[in-house]
């Protein structure tokens, strides 16, 4: 079997995991290349910076301090086998696992789904705008398939936009939110936009990053369409 290959971790943070304490461990690959990436040395295939077992090893020592495991990416998915061999032994510690996914791998993520207690899915973009912003003309797809995936399972989730002005409007994002609210998800969170680099083409302004959230009339529209919405600017 495959070492799952761990690329980066964070020992501490309230706000991967809702409502607990965690940890996040970053998985290397993806299948998607999203122009607002702000992972890119996470992206090739290749080993991980982390040993696992010293890994693991640290967790144990977590026991009883944290109380969730968030394995994100990169896509995390996309190391399967190994990736599901490690999440039961987190979970053998008495952790919760979540999950951060771009939605990609809906048959992997169905095979795990019994591993994972939450998951976090991006939806990026109105289906006209997906390859675009990702590269990958399946993509769109894939996600759909992933939050009806996840869906069934009925357990707890948070689906999420990143508002990049130059692939989503505040039409899109109202078409978005519909869209997600009518596959029974009672968890969306609007992210502010924020260039971690240079945008090689039609630079977005202030002004631009901001109309989503400034737009009250659409805020509580979206509000409106959900248990709980977070607006993350």
């Amino acid at each position: 079997m495959n070492t799952i290959q761990i690329g980066g971790l964070v020992s501490f943070t309230t706000i991967d995991y809702p409502g607990k304490l965690a940890a996040v461990l970053f998985l290397v690959g993806c299948p998607i290349r999203c122009a607002y990436c702000s992972n890119p040395h996470l992206i090739p295939v290749g080993a991980g910076e982390y040993d696992p077992d010293k890994v693991l090893e640290w967790l144990r020592s977590r026991v009883g301090k944290l109380e969730a495991v968030v394995f994100s990416g990169g896509e995390a998915l996309m190391q399967a086998d190994a990736l599901f061999d490690y999440m039961r032994r987190v979970r053998e510690m008495g952790f919760a696992i979540g999950l951060h996914t771009n939605g990609f791998y809906p048959e992997n993520l169905a095979r795990c789904a019994d591993l994972i207690d939450w998951v976090g899915i991006d939806y990026k973009a109105t289906k006209t705008n997906y390859e675009k912003l990702t590269g990958v003309n399946i993509a769109y797809d894939h996600m759909l398939k992933s939050l009806d995936v996840w869906a069934n399972t009925g357990k707890p989730a948070e689906v999420r936009v990143t508002c990049d002005p130059r692939f989503v409007s505040v039409a899109d994002l109202r078409e978005i939110a519909m869209d997600v609210a009518s596959r029974g998800f009672k968890n969306f969170a609007v992210q502010k936009y924020i260039p971690h680099f240079e945008e090689p083409e039609n630079p977005t302004t202030a002004q631009m990053r901001n109309a989503f959230f400034a737009d009250k009339e659409l805020r509580a529209e979206i509000d409106s369409l959900f248990e709980t919405v977070a607006w993350r600017e």
